[in-house]
């Protein structure tokens, strides 16, 4: 797919109002500068094989503060894993602007950036979790993890104790440990992902579809970590589909439709 060329015309999204918190005030209100500031994103696709022009998101805007947890619902298709990709910067949008406020550079444009700095931003700073994993062909579940910790600048004997309390917290069989990946069923490969981004304890966390394929023992633990993340002032934006899994989590909820937040 590559990028289209027209862009149709939908209103202003309207975000779900936040969940307020009583005596609480919100953090806008106070001067706070959000960490991520999305402005008017669109973003469309053109499969060439099939003569087929795709919206993947139109005029869609979020603000998220320091240390919030916003979630994105929506049935499958309606733009949400777009919008994340557009953060992350897998895409660029033909409109709009995404603000980040770095703890290195400061307030920058992601989607004009040069790419040492996403690179540098992916590694110490903005986490993604998708719904597949994605490594360096032989290489072990230990070593993908081991090489995220030592990215944040650990040594190797903390990386190494990291490693080996992140994996234990999900349950994946030490058996595994020094295994490659691709012998690994959906839901191993899945609790690795999550694994390899968590354990980095990065300033923005993004989450696509985080607790897809997996039971309701390790939806738990993801759930432990995403807690304990947030109380430790990680920023989050996740897209779900369960919807009691998001239940006292979120600080902000966005549904999206047809490539649109609606209220």
């Amino acid at each position: 797919m590559s990028d289209g060329t027209g862009n149709p015309m939908v209103g202003p999204p309207k975000a779900a109002t936040p969940a307020a918190t009583p005596g609480v005030t919100p953090a806008a209100t106070l001067g706070v500068t959000p960490i991520l500031q999305a402005i008017g994103l669109t973003k469309s696709f053109t499969i060439h094989q099939l003569d087929r022009h795709i919206t993947g998101c139109t005029d869609v805007s979020i603000t998220i503060n320091p240390g919030e947890f916003v979630g994105i619902t929506g049935r499958s298709g309606s733009g949400k894993s777009t919008v994340l990709k557009l953060i992350y910067r897998t895409y660029l949008p033909q409109e709009g602007t995404i603000r980040y406020d770095s703890a290195r550079f400061g307030q920058i444009e992601l989607s004009s950036a040069d790419e040492r700095t996403i690179l540098y931003l992916r590694r110490h700073e903005i986490g993604y979790v998708s719904q597949f994993l994605h490594v360096i062909p032989r290489t072990t579940a230990r070593e993908i993890v081991e090489t995220a910790v030592l990215e944040t600048g650990a040594d190797a004997e903390a990386a190494r104790a990291e490693t080996e309390r992140i994996l234990a917290h999900f349950e994946l069989d030490r058996e595994l440990w020094d295994s490659f990946p691709n012998t690994f069923s959906g839901g191993e490969k899945l609790r690795l992902n999550i694994a390899r981004a968590m354990v980095k304890k990065p300033r923005l966390l993004l989450l696509d579809e985080p607790t897809a394929s997996l039971d309701a023992h390790t939806k738990g633990r993801v759930r432990e970590l995403i807690e304990q993340l947030k109380s430790a002032g990680t920023t989050m934006l996740g897209i779900f589909h369960d919807l009691e899994f998001m239940g006292g989590l979120c600080d902000k909820e966005y549904s999206m439709s047809l490539g649109s937040f609606t209220a």
